[in-house]
């Protein structure tokens, strides 16, 4: 793939970029181990301070980093702007937090006598560089959630982007730069997915983390595998949004059209299937549909579009071919099911609905990366969760319920890293995010995810 900003709204190339070469590539590398071996040995307020100017820094930016951002890959301009104050939100919260989350830890005398200390300290010691592989649907906030707690910790970054989103990367690189961080503490490097391997396998980087599709994902594991390297893995999700008798079915509808059509549909944690009761199905369904087909679905640069264009041409066509198969296999689309007659350009496809999805339709088991939603009617409760964790993929659910029983339930057998009652799933600093099964393993955020690349190390003690 071309490194390249490509205009997902009108198909129009908008700059080109040179790879970073080899060359180039070793003296990024150089010198992030290089800053490393000096950044580790600063203190938390040093780190703070740069991290609260780069959020400052990013505040100022914001409407010209949104628009960046919505150029190069489409979202909507109001939901780009969001993003860019989620990750100042972000900056400020590691700022603010990392000294406490990352504080020794000291075991009781008690409980250590025995094994001849007089003292015992647990420590949490940065890593060293960490290589970030990031996906492009969240440009901003994907880089952010991890170089705020991975710099915090005293850790160096260097981040390979998605090739369709090289202006936001570069802008990041300079951020971080301008806030007065250290040269090499967070560097971009501008490469194809063949350069992956050997940077990774590079002896000065200590661990990486990934955000995108289960083949990179497994892509990733394997080399860090054989290296022995730390990972941490976030690979997609098909989200359940399951819908119980005793919810507030209108309300209910009216927050799954967010939930399935945020990004554009392009979100790890949007929700994808749509599991209802059958006592509400009908009624849901109606209104879900409704809501759906109403959408605005436009130029992403306009302030009243709720739907623009997929990122890229490959992904609408991917879309579609899951669209596709399910209805050829007895799948009904109540709305949607194709591409605007009145956007000729660029790659838009239309809010969709289909019911009477079974497990024969690729749709059921593969993540649908766009504005499409399927619904599935169940009997009871146990269906409920059944159909639930018929999923390859366990990143976050979404619950509709009242009912203390019907909850107990969810947390108990959901097969999920989150779980979300009566509203839709959000990622935010001060909770760890991350899921199980094909969604990956690690976690990122709150205090589990700063700590992800530490050395946890313990300080034992003899009198």
């Amino acid at each position: 793939m071309a490194i390249a900003s490509v205009n997902p709204a009108t198909g129009e190339t908008l700059k080109t970029f040179e790879a970073n070469g080899p060359g180039e590539v070793e003296s990024r590398l150089a010198v992030a181990h290089a800053t490393f071996r000096v950044y580790r040995t600063t203190s938390f307020p040093e780190r703070s301070r740069c991290l609260r100017r780069a959020a400052a820094l990013l505040e100022e930016d914001r409407e010209d980093i949104a628009r960046t951002m919505t150029s190069e890959m489409g979202k909507p301009l109001v939901a780009a702007r969001a993003e860019a104050a989620k990750c100042v939100k972000a900056m400020r919260w590691y700022a603010e937090h990392a000294e406490e989350l990352l504080a020794d830890e000291h075991p009781s005398d008690g409980d250590v006598r025995d094994s001849g200390a007089s003292g015992v300290t647990v420590r949490y010691r940065p890593l060293g560089v960490v290589l970030a592989v990031m996906p492009w649907n969240f440009p901003l906030w994907q880089v952010v959630r991890f170089a705020a707690p991975a710099l915090m910790a005293g850790n160096t970054g260097l981040l390979k982007h998605a090739s369709n989103v090289p202006q936001t990367a570069l802008y990041l690189g300079d951020l971080f730069h301008r806030a007065g961080f250290p040269d090499g503490c967070f560097q971009t490097l501008l490469v194809g997915a063949g350069a992956i391997e050997g940077v990774l396998r590079d002896p000065r980087v200590a661990a990486a983390t990934l955000t995108g599709s289960e083949p990179a994902g497994r892509s990733v594991a394997s080399i860090a595998g054989d290296e022995v390297k730390k990972t941490v893995l976030e690979l997609g999700g098909s989200d359940p949004y399951v819908v119980m008798p005793s919810a507030d079915v209108d309300r209910a509808a009216r927050i799954a059209v967010t939930a399935r059509v945020q990004n554009n549909g392009q979100s790890c944690i949007a929700a994808k299937r749509f599991i209802v009761h059958e006592d509400v199905h009908d009624a849901f369904t109606e209104r879900f549909t409704a809501r759906m087909e109403a959408l605005a679905v436009g130029d992403p640069m306009d302030e009243s579009t709720d739907v623009g264009p997929l990122a890229t041409e490959r992904g609408r066509a991917d879309l579609e071919e899951l669209v596709d198969d399910a209805v050829r296999r007895g799948a009904r689309a109540l709305c949607g099911a194709g591409r605007p007659e009145d956007r000729p350009a660029g790659w838009y496809y239309l809010p969709t609905v289909l019911t009477e999805v079974t497990p024969k339709m690729r749709i059921h088991h593969e993540e649908a990366f766009g504005p499409v939603a399927t619904v599935y009617r169940v009997a009871d409760l146990d269906e409920a969760v059944a159909v639930a964790n018929d999923s390859p993929f366990g990143l976050s659910s979404n619950i509709w319920t009242r009912d203390a029983g019907d909850m107990e339930r969810f947390v108990r057998d959901m097969e999920a890293g989150g779980i979300f009652f009566n509203g839709m799933t959000a990622s935010h600093p001060a909770m760890p995010f991350g899921g199980v099964k094909r969604s990956g393993y690690g976690r990122e955020l709150s205090g589990h995810g700063i700590r992800e690349f530490c050395n946890i190390t313990t300080v034992w003690t003899a009198a």
